[in-house]
């Protein structure tokens, strides 16, 4: 599974890729995690990206993050606010699979 975390400058997701990539390893789930600014976007989706979680903070830009995504077929979430913290890794995790499924 690979996730591109998009937030406002991609600083702050990189606790968030932390909390994720520590629980993906207890549940032995594989996963390559990336967090980059708003801006980076567009130059990353041809990336082979399955999903972008996009942090609360920018959710005011969901559309359009899904505009930017829709001619890969990437699903495009918000990250719910309980998961977007140090101890929100098994959320986001659980997150990601629905969407895989």
């Amino acid at each position: 599974m690979k996730v591109l975390l998009v937030c406002s400058g991609g600083m702050s997701s990189a606790i968030v890729v932390k909390a994720v990539q520590a629980e993906a390893v207890k549940k032995n789930v594989p996963i390559t995690i990336k967090s980059i600014g708003a801006g980076e976007l567009a130059e990353e989706l041809g990336n082979g990206w399955d999903t972008v979680l996009v942090a609360p903070q920018v959710r005011h830009r969901l559309d359009a993050f899904r505009a930017e995504a829709a001619g890969y077929d990437i699903p495009v979430e918000v990250i719910p606010p309980q998961g977007y913290s140090p101890l929100g890794g098994s959320i986001v995790l659980t997150l990601l699979q629905e969407l895989g499924k």
